[in-house]
């Protein structure tokens, strides 16, 4: 293939379309409604469109990895955030350290995962 890629923007769901786009407001996402259901959200160089549609299965088996640059500091503004007080259903797990980087995760307000991790 000989064209450059230039981005990937996954699509997801949500189970309260209004609460998730709150949550990914709170996380730093800049949204830009395309329609009434559904929106892009933007940082920096990374999207990803949300859709007002949920599917248990598909949902629930969704898990995004988004790279940052330090994964410890990006773990301290998570929780400077109060997600899990904001959102009934938002889980946080702590950094872990791999042998291949670090990453912590984030259940958004449908269930799905968001590992933030760095590479070593």
């Amino acid at each position: 293939m000989i064209q450059q890629v230039k981005s990937i923007r996954p699509f997801i769901g949500a189970g309260n379309f209004e609460i998730s786009r709150n949550f990914y407001k709170d996380l730093g996402f800049e949204e830009v409604i395309l329609d009434s259901k559904l929106s892009v959200f933007k940082k920096e160089q990374t999207a990803f469109y949300l859709q007002d549609y949920y599917a248990k299965d598909w949902i629930e088996n969704t898990m995004i990895f988004m790279e940052v640059e330090n994964t410890d500091e990006f773990w301290k503004e998570l929780q400077a955030l109060n997600l899990t007080e904001k959102y009934e259903s938002v889980k946080l797990t702590p950094v872990r350290t791999m042998d291949w980087g670090k990453e912590c995760f984030v259940h958004d307000p449908a269930g799905i995962l968001w590992h933030f991790g760095e590479f070593f």
